[in-house]
């Protein structure tokens, strides 16, 4: 369940920092991808290079780092609030747990705890006196009332050479608590219940069985919409031409090759809640394919093409009560207006438009800018194309 799953680990100042490396590589096995942020306090126990060459991601200390100038380090709590699928603080000192039951954010750890939309798990981690203290106790109730997810510690050997409850949990049970939590918020998503069908990556027309006309579309954003999609609780199918990146295992793919082979499974599954169209389909097509490589010399020097079939027009006329339909549109130029077109031309709720001009945006990219557009309004969203995904379906479903 944690594959493919976003997760933020909080270190806090406590003797158990150390083992958070250890959560992280846990996590990490499990196929989540880890970005850590940790209190000043924290880097007194473990240096931050450990959890940034561990976790392959810049680690959060301060909301104003030092000698940093660049103009969005102080929102990193509001992008990092949207990208993560849990956020787990492991350990959490009796500090923290104060500073977020009252909503105190005067470093990265807690600002990002206040300005996160996914769930919170705290695992409290402190001296068993200091846990049976009437004010962590008091802490504690509030931060279950505010809807954060408790894991209570265990007993055991503590730092200060006393027996008591305190120790901060086993990875094992941390992720299994990390597990539960996110499946409940997945069945309790916005698309839980919804079929989506989502299309990505190029198709494939062959002039021969060695040549063919295609684009150089990578099918992340397809990709990464339909992981969007199937963490907001809907149930995905993914039909993708040839890509190179991995597919998810959570998600039942089908692969195609041409255009017709597309719309053929396009049709097959036309009865989904939601369609996105992300594939780049080819326009045209050979009008004549060739069962044996076309020699050199013996060809001619014109191909012939006819139009692929307008899969997106087709879902727009067929559309069924209730079914909303996304589109996706690349444009060179003109692009707002291309697209406020096309949005009308194909009768889709929704396009979803980015320029191949644009710096940081379009095919192979690992991050995109686009503007989503319905009949009367128009929203602009930056950042890798996870990020991108992720924004794009909580604007439409939030």
């Amino acid at each position: 369940m944690l594959s493919g799953k976003r997760i933020i680990l909080g270190v806090t100042g406590g003797i158990a920092a150390y083992k958070a490396a250890f959560l992280l590589r846990a996590f990490q096995k499990a196929g989540a991808e880890v970005r850590v942020t940790m209190t000043p306090d924290a880097t007194r126990f473990i240096g931050v290079e450990t959890f940034s060459s561990l976790s392959k991601h810049e680690v959060a200390v301060e909301v104003f780092p030092e000698n940093q100038s660049t103009t969005d380090l102080w929102t990193k709590h509001i992008s990092w609030g949207e990208w993560g699928d849990l956020f787990v603080i492991a350990p959490c000192t009796a500090n923290t747990l104060a500073k977020i039951a009252h909503g105190i954010s005067d470093n990265m750890l807690t600002a990002t705890a206040l300005a996160a939309r996914c769930p919170l798990l705290i695992c409290p981690t402190m001296d068993g006196e200091m846990y049976e203290a009437p004010a962590v106790q008091q802490n504690l109730k509030m931060v279950k009332e505010h809807g954060y997810h408790i894991l209570e510690p265990e007993e055991g050997y503590l730092a200060s050479g006393l027996e008591g409850k305190g120790r901060l949990p086993y990875a094992t049970a941390i992720l299994e608590k990390s597990d539960e939590i996110i499946r409940n918020a997945q069945a309790n998503g916005p698309l839980a219940g919804k079929k989506v069908v989502v299309t990505a990556g190029p198709t494939r027309e062959h002039i021969d069985p060695v040549r063919f006309i295609s684009n150089p579309s990578s099918g992340k954003m397809g990709v990464a919409m339909a992981e969007a999609a199937k963490q907001m609780g809907a149930d995905v199918t993914l039909i993708h031409g040839p890509v190179s990146i991995p597919k998810p295992t959570t998600i039942s793919t089908i692969e195609i090759e041409s255009a017709a082979e597309l719309f053929e499974q396009v049709k097959a599954h036309a009865n989904a809640d939601i369609v996105i169209m992300a594939a780049a389909v080819s326009d045209f097509t050979p009008a004549e394919k060739h069962n044996q490589k076309v020699k050199k010399d013996n060809s001619d020097s014109a191909l012939k093409l006819e139009q692929t079939q307008d899969i997106l027009s087709w879902l727009g006329n067929h559309k069924k009560e209730g079914q909303l339909l996304i589109g996706f549109a690349m444009e060179t130029e003109n692009l707002l207006d291309n697209a406020k077109a096309k949005l009308k031309k194909k009768k889709a709720d929704w396009i979803v438009a980015n320029s191949l001009s644009e710096s940081g945006s379009g095919f192979q990219s690992d991050t995109n800018a686009v503007h989503l557009l319905n009949a009367s309004t128009d929203h602009r969203f930056q950042g890798t194309k996870k990020e991108v995904a992720r924004q794009i379906l909580a604007h439409i479903f939030n």
